[in-house]
This record gives C-alpha cells, structure tokens and sequence, in this order.
C-alpha cells in the first residue's frame, strides 16, 4: 500500500496538495504559487493514508519538509520490526532522529508479547534465569516475576500489536 500525504502551505492565499513520492512533492511544491502569483515555500505536511505502522512511524518522527525524504525511505524500505524499533526508540526513549538515522542506531530489546508475564514466562524458558528443572516450573511465581520485569521493561501498543520493550 503507498502513503499519502497532505501539504498544507501556511500561506492562506494558497491551496495544499496530495502526493505520494518525495519526487510528487517537490514537483508539486515548486510549481505552487498563491493566489498573487508569489511561489509557496513553508507547509505542514500531514499523513492522510497508509497502513497503521506508518502512521505510527510519521507520528513519532514528525513529518516535516526536511524529513519527508527520509520517511518516505524508511517506509520503503524498513520491515515493520525496524519501524517498530524506532517508533519507541524516538517515541518514548528519548532517542533523536535525523537523515542518517537507522535501526540499526538503537538498542532497543523488542517483544511482541501479549503481558509481562508472558515475558516472564519465555525468559524462564529460554533459561535467562539458570536451568530450572520442568518439574519445579509449576512453582515459579511468573507474576511476582513480571512485577520485577516491569522496572527495566515498558509496554506499549504499535499498530494493533502489543509491544514489551527496554531500552538501554
């Protein structure tokens, strides 16, 4: 699916235009004039469509006309787990985005997971907590264990998809 966005100039003697390319943009905007014939230079750009990811990506980044480009790049070419790793990387950790900005960039720990205490539960598994025989298991407080995981880990919903992350 493409994205398409708004660019509402603030000039209120001129009217705004879709695109869905960085090239439509630029094509767009050079050509816009206002209503006296003087060229529009400054706009808000806003997200109208797209999937729900990146709306959460355009959200957490800002569109603005110096990152566009760079949106529109990493809508293309990012998976969603790259968009996810950034949208909480900039969006609640305090991270800053810029045009060289990657995935890459952050340590992030991600979990697609329902509730901490099924984040308990798989690292009990995966044996993050030493070797724990399957027969003593039962016995484990996975909740007391979900309350100390919720000091480092936060949860957070990105397109419908429940999210456990920490960040570093």
């Amino acid at each position: 699916m493409t994205v398409q966005l708004h660019a509402q100039p603030y000039d209120l003697a001129a009217t705004g235009f879709y695109f869905e390319t960085i090239e439509d943009y630029e094509a767009k905007a050079a050509a816009l004039r206002n209503d006296y014939g003087d060229p529009v230079e400054e706009f808000e750009i806003q997200f109208i469509d797209g999937e729900e990811i990146d709306c959460a990506l355009a959200g957490a980044l800002g569109l603005y006309q110096s990152t566009i480009a760079q949106f529109f790049d990493a809508v293309e070419t990012w998976d969603d787990h790259e968009k996810r790793v950034v949208i909480i990387a900039v969006g609640d950790c305090g991270y800053a985005f810029d045009a060289s900005t990657q995935p890459s960039d952050f340590d992030i720990d991600v979990y697609e997971l329902d509730s901490m205490r099924a984040l308990a539960e798989q690292f009990v598994d995966e044996g993050l907590f030493g070797d724990i025989p399957e027969r003593l298991q039962f016995y484990l407080d996975y909740d007391a264990i979900a309350r100390d995981l919720s000091f480092d880990y936060s949860e957070t919903e990105i397109a419908g998809n429940n999210l456990i992350y920490r960040c570093a």
